[in-house]
């Protein structure tokens, strides 16, 4: 794993009011909304497996992971395709935002006042001039528990 300081892009995205960041070297693609197969008893953040070219690729639902409200019925969840421990995984965010580079800007702790389930998948916090970008640990990120 880099060193925070060593990743200066991040590709974006939003989950709920949630401004996250993650190293655009572990991104291989960001789609628009997939058809899901749905998995029987798999485990609550896991919403199914999309076919990606062939890959079968498991979705995890970051809302569902951060202990967020659902998501709107009629709002379709975006895919940012992630390189996480030798898998491809889909992490389902609201919104996609732009590539930002943070290169010269500060790397800070997590606030400890973010909710807990927030706290264990953010690294750390890269102020930008009009807002927080939070830093996803993808590989933590797509730990869902298994019930």
């Amino acid at each position: 794993m880099k060193a925070l300081t060593d990743v200066a892009q991040y590709c974006t995205f939003w989950i709920d009011d949630l401004f996250f960041g993650v190293d655009v070297d572990d991104v291989q693609e960001v789609l628009r909304h997939q058809p899901m197969t749905p998995v029987p008893r798999a485990s609550e953040g896991v919403q199914g497996l999309i076919n990606l070219r062939g890959q079968i690729v498991t979705a995890v639902d970051l809302r569902v992971r951060l202990g967020l409200p659902t998501r709107d019925g009629d709002r379709l969840p975006m895919n940012v395709i992630v390189r996480s421990r030798g898998e491809v995984i889909s992490l389902l965010v609201d919104d996609i935002g732009d590539v930002v580079d943070t290169d010269g800007l500060t790397v800070e702790q997590v606030p400890s006042n973010m909710p807990g389930d927030v706290q264990q998948v953010v690294r750390a916090v890269r102020p930008l001039p009009d807002k927080l970008l939070l830093v996803l640990d993808a590989d933590r990120a797509v730990e869902v528990s298994h019930h």
